[in-house]
């Protein structure tokens, strides 16, 4: 970290004070440096910008905490790279969950077939339920296959609201399935395109 970096004890007792000037000049001095580090270890650009903003959510909501802290900027650090292997192992959870699952070329009976086509319209029928963005949010999710932020940028909306609106979508299709009779885990849900 340079010398510049370390010369911030008065933006971190103003921000432990609640300054939120202070907070976002601290946020402009320290998101380039943590940019470059998500990316150099995470090597994948779009996580970036949701480990910068969880960790800098992090060191508001625990802003109390700053003025027991002696080097605030290396805790700030500690909660950066923590953001970027919580990232990295949460990745290796998706990987090993897709890898389980069996090929979609497999050969299934005709009565599997059915319920498989059966499944797939409900799944249709529930997302044209969903409230318009939440469909919208879903469709560019599913169809176009974009990434959360990609559609965060694309419907100038915060990550985190697609991130919810995503969620409770999943949630209700699978209410909708369950009430159905039709019951199986999310990640199901979430590789079915409708």
């Amino acid at each position: 970290m340079n010398a510049y970096l370390h010369d911030n004890s008065e933006l971190f007792q103003l921000i432990s004070e609640g300054d939120e000037t202070a907070f976002r000049q601290l946020f402009h001095i320290y998101a380039p440096y943590f940019r470059a580090l998500a990316l150099r270890i995470t090597q994948i650009e779009s996580a970036t910008e949701d480990i910068i903003q969880e960790t800098f959510l992090r060191l508001w909501l625990s802003r109390d905490k700053l003025k027991e802290i002696e080097l605030p900027h290396y805790w700030l650090k500690r909660i950066a790279l923590y953001q970027c292997f919580n990232y990295l192992r949460k990745q290796a959870v998706h990987r090993k969950a897709v890898a389980s699952l069996p090929a979609v070329d497999a050969v299934f009976s005709p009565e599997e077939d059915l319920t498989y086509a059966f499944m797939r319209e409900q799944v249709g029928i529930a997302v044209q339920q969903l409230p318009a963005q939440a469909k919208r949010i879903y469709l560019l999710s599913r169809e176009q296959g974009l990434k959360i932020p990609e559609i965060a940028e694309k419907l100038s909306l915060s990550p985190n609201t697609v991130k919810n609106s995503l969620v409770r979508s999943l949630h209700a299709i699978r209410k909708h399935l369950e009430q159905l009779g039709m019951v199986f885990p999310v990640i199901i849900l979430w590789l079915l395109k409708v």
